[in-house]
């Protein structure tokens, strides 16, 4: 199906939704029903193994260090950041947003006022990954441009 005839399909969707009259949308849109069947989706294997052992270890020790804890009765890991401000702790969310949408993995956070809570798991392998660990590291970065 074309992204025009994709696009059509949700402005008719959403013109009916709202009672608008179906004589609005161009006469020669039709698609079929053969057009509108899903495949049955792909299985995604895992983008980064779970971390273990030694491995597991040395990729979060700096972190701990920096005031990342392991979550307890949880493989995760978590942290609560303090800024001046909501501005602040606002922008820092922004800017990791931009990189989780890259990276498409996205922190588990919690934010009031100056307060950014956040918690990185890979759900994908059922718990942390390297991909966290880059999160993470991606974080104190952040962090450490603003001011204390």
């Amino acid at each position: 199906m074309s992204l025009y005839a994709t696009r059509l399909v949700a402005v008719r969707s959403s013109i009916t939704g709202i009672g608008l009259e179906s004589t609005q949308i161009p006469r020669n849109f039709h698609i079929t029903s053969a057009q509108l069947t899903t495949t049955k989706p792909k299985q995604k294997m895992p983008l980064s193994p779970k971390l273990i052992g030694e491995e597991r270890d040395q990729q979060l020790k700096p972190l701990l260090l920096t005031g990342w804890s392991v979550v307890k009765d949880r493989d995760a890991i978590h942290k609560e950041y303090l800024f001046k401000n909501f501005n602040e702790a606002f922008g820092f969310m922004s800017r990791v947003a931009l990189l989780a949408e890259k990276m498409d993995h996205h922190p588990e956070w919690f934010n009031v006022y100056n307060k950014v809570q956040v918690t990185l798991a890979s759900h994908d392998v059922s718990g942390i990954s390297s991909r966290d660990v880059k999160m993470a590291n991606f974080m104190e970065t952040v962090f450490s441009s603003y001011s204390k």
